[in-house]
C-alpha cells in the first residue's frame, strides 16, 4: 500500500511539474535574436562603406561628371586621370612614403617601450602598481591638443621642430599607455609556469622573456602594433603642427593641397583619399586576426 501511494505521489509531482513548465511563458528563440544581431551589423557596414564606395566612384570620373548636378554611383565615362595626377604630377606619393616610415619607426619605439613595461606590470608586483596602471590608463583619455602648445615648445627649442625625429617621439610617446595596457593583457594570460620552466632549464628572467614570452605574445604583438599604425597614419593635429616643409608633409595633411580658396578638385581628392586608404586595408588584411585577439585581451585583461 506504501508502494502505490508513493507511485501515486511521484506521478502527481510530475504532472504538476509538467503544468508548471508549460504555463511558464517561452523566451525569444535564440535563432531571431542572431538574426537581428546580423542585421545590425550589415546596416552598420553599409554605413561605413557608403562613404568609401562614393571616393572610388567619384575618382573614377572626370571632373565633369562629379560636378553633375544628377550624380550617378556607376561613372558612365571610366577614367583613371586622376590617380595618374595624384601619383604623377604631385608629391602626394611622397606624402604616403613619408607617413609609412614615420608610423612604422614610432610603432617600433612604442613596442620597444611598451613591451618591458607591460611585463613588468604583469610580472612584477610593486607598491602602486594600480595607482601607476591607472595613471597609464587615464593619459589616454587627455586631448590632443591639450599638450600640443608645450610640445610645440619643447620641438622647437631643442631643434628638433621640422624633422622626422620629433614626430616618431611624440607618437611613440603618445601610444605608449594604450599599447602597454593592451600588452598587459596578454602577459597576464601567460601561465607562470611557462616562465618558471624556462628558468629551471638555465634561462635568465630576460632570456625566458626573449625567448620563451615574446613568441607567446605575437598576437598581442600584432594588435597593438596595427592599432597604434592606424592612429598614427590618421593624425592631423601633430602632422600639421610639427612639420612645415612641403618634403616632410604627411599624408593627413597632403590631402589638403586639393581644398583650395576657390573650391575643392573632387576627382584628385578621392583619388588621393582611396591611395591613403591602401596601406591601411592591406595592413588589417594581413593582422586582422591579432588585431581581434588584442582588443579582446585588453578588454578582459587588467
Amino acid at each position: 500500500m506504501m508502494t502505490m501511494a508513493n507511485s501515486a505521489t511521484a506521478r502527481g509531482n510530475t504532472t504538476m511539474a509538467r503544468r508548471t513548465a508549460a504555463d511558464r511563458p517561452r523566451g525569444r528563440p535564440r535563432g531571431s535574436t542572431s538574426r537581428w544581431v546580423y542585421v545590425g551589423l550589415a546596416a552598420a557596414s553599409v554605413l561605413a562603406l557608403t562613404p568609401i564606395l562614393w571616393a572610388v566612384s567619384t575618382s573614377l570620373k572626370p571632373e565633369s561628371l562629379v560636378i553633375n548636378a544628377d550624380p550617378t554611383w556607376i561613372p558612365t565615362n571610366l577614367t583613371f586621370e586622376n590617380y595618374r595626377i595624384v601619383l604623377n604630377e604631385s608629391m602626394f606619393p611622397r606624402y604616403v612614403l613619408n607617413t609609412f616610415l614615420v608610423a612604422v619607426a614610432a610603432v617600433l619605439f612604442t613596442l620597444v617601450c611598451a613591451l618591458p613595461a607591460a611585463y613588468a606590470a604583469s610580472r612584477l608586483p610593486f607598491r602602486g602598481q594600480r595607482a601607476m596602471l591607472f595613471c597609464i590608463l587615464t593619459t589616454t583619455m587627455i586631448p590632443g591638443i591639450a599638450i600640443l602648445v608645450p610640445t610645440y615648445y619643447l620641438a622647437v627649442t631643442t631643434g628638433l621642430y621640422d624633422t622626422f625625429v620629433i614626430l616618431v617621439i611624440v607618437y611613440a610617446a603618445w601610444q605608449v599607455p594604450s599599447s602597454v595596457w593592451v600588452l598587459r593583457g596578454f602577459v597576464d594570460s601567460v601561465p607562470v609556469d611557462i616562465e618558471e620552466a624556462a628558468r629551471i632549464d638555465g634561462c635568465s628572467r630576460i632570456g625566458a622573456f626573449l625567448r620563451v614570452l615574446m613568441p607567446i605574445l605575437r598576437p598581442g604583438i600584432g594588435g597593438a602594433f596595427i592599432l597604434a599604425f592606424v592612429n598614427i597614419w590618421n593624425d592631423f593635429l601633430i602632422a600639421s603642427t610639427m612639420v612645415s616643409t612641403d618634403e616632410r608633409r604627411l599624408v593627413s595633411v597632403g590631402l589638403y593641397q586639393y581644398l583650395s580658396d576657390t573650391g575643392v578638385i573632387w576627382g584628385q581628392l578621392t583619388a588621393a583619399v582611396v591611395v591613403t586608404l591602401l596601406p591601411i586595408i592591406v595592413l588589417f588584411t594581413v593582422l586582422s586576426r591579432y588585431l581581434t585577439a588584442g582588443l579582446a585581451a585588453g578588454a578582459t585583461k587588467g
